[in-house]
């Protein structure tokens, strides 16, 4: 069975940082590729950022360019994101999720949502 935790999320004031952590069980981690996208209240998901865990190429949203990092971690079968100088606008759920290519219709499996909240 293939599961995808996303955890990491909370309420961070605006400037801050924040890392997400996405644990993938039941996948073969060095051959997929891992996205995480958000959902902000009231507009639709989009992808923030995807990393291929086979040559770790990597791909991001242009309103986090420059300040997120996304990383994959074999061992922990776990991809990671960073965000710093956090901005009220990335208030959203934050979904992880694993398929063949990155984009939001190419995504096999995902995880359930976890909050982030920037406060002002």
């Amino acid at each position: 069975e293939v599961q995808l935790q996303a955890s990491g999320g909370g309420l961070v004031q605006a400037g801050g940082s924040l890392r997400l952590s996405c644990a993938a069980s039941g996948l073969p981690f060095d051959d997929i590729v891992v996205g995480w996208f958000r959902q902000a209240p009231g507009k639709e998901r989009e992808m923030v950022s995807c990393i291929s865990t086979y040559n770790m190429n990597t791909r991001y949203e242009d309103s986090v360019k420059g300040r997120a990092t996304i990383s994959g971690d074999e061992a922990k079968n776990t991809v990671y994101l960073q965000i710093n100088t956090l901005k009220s606008e990335d208030t959203a759920v934050y979904y992880c999720a694993a398929g063949e290519y990155c984009g939001l219709g190419d995504m096999d499996y995902w995880g359930k949502g976890t909050l982030v909240t920037v406060s002002s």
